[in-house]
């Protein structure tokens, strides 16, 4: 095993570990913040506002994120609208696609797993928000949304890593993340083996950390909840 090429070349990973670290924070803070509004929209039974919000999560949950990107990064630039258009400059950089493409996907999961939150609701909280003259906003800032999101936390955390994971998808739109700094060390040194196996330990202590957030987090926030 050549661990000298690692051991010379682990500022690329240090520098592919920070990427990534920003493309996650950056999709996942997005995402949450857009899913929020749209979860509530989704839940509601108006359908000229839920059934758009259906069948953009449907579409995005439904094709896989590499085609996503791939649409976003190379296929709009084939347009002649778009290169000339004022946004070129951020669809031409691979960086913001990334970005967009994450955000998009994990924003249609997250709304899902919110919406689920929310329609899983006991009734019987609704009714006692009601029984105390709550108005409907002030029933979804202090009721709904706190508890949907509680009880979302368990499959929002395996979202975060199934996102982690995904953020790997960066390296084929030439942005050097930890997956594009083995590919590169690969290529020079050819030592695939230990190349990769470094950036998969780098992924596995990401989610170690993150796992370990998750769990502080249910124990605190969801041990209201659980049966005593």
């Amino acid at each position: 095993m050549n661990l000298d090429a690692i051991l010379e070349n682990f500022p690329r990973y240090l520098e592919g570990a920070q990427a990534t670290a920003e493309l996650l924070a950056i999709s996942l803070l997005i995402g949450l913040v857009l899913a929020i509004p749209l979860a509530v929209l989704r839940t509601l039974p108006i359908p000229w506002l839920s059934r758009p919000i259906w069948v953009y999560t449907y579409v995005f949950r439904g094709t896989p994120m590499l085609v996503q990107l791939f649409l976003i990064y190379y296929g709009l630039g084939q347009f002649e609208w778009m290169q000339q258009s004022a946004l070129w400059p951020l669809f031409s950089s691979a960086w913001f696609c990334a970005c967009l493409t994450f955000v998009l996907n994990t924003c249609a999961y997250t709304t899902e797993i919110i919406a689920g939150s929310i329609r899983a609701l006991p009734y019987g909280e609704i009714e006692a928000a009601k029984a105390l003259g709550m108005t409907r906003w002030v029933m979804l800032r202090r009721i709904v949304l706190p508890s949907a999101l509680r009880r979302s936390l368990p499959a929002y955390s395996n979202e975060v890593i199934f996102m982690l994971h995904g953020t790997s998808l960066a390296s084929v739109v030439t942005i050097m993340d930890l997956t594009g700094a083995a590919r590169e060390i690969n290529s020079t040194y050819y030592i695939p083996f230990e190349a990769f196996i470094t950036a998969a330990l780098f992924y596995f202590s990401f989610t170690l950390v993150l796992v370990g957030l998750f769990h502080k987090a249910e124990a605190r926030w969801l041990k209201p909840l659980m049966p005593r």
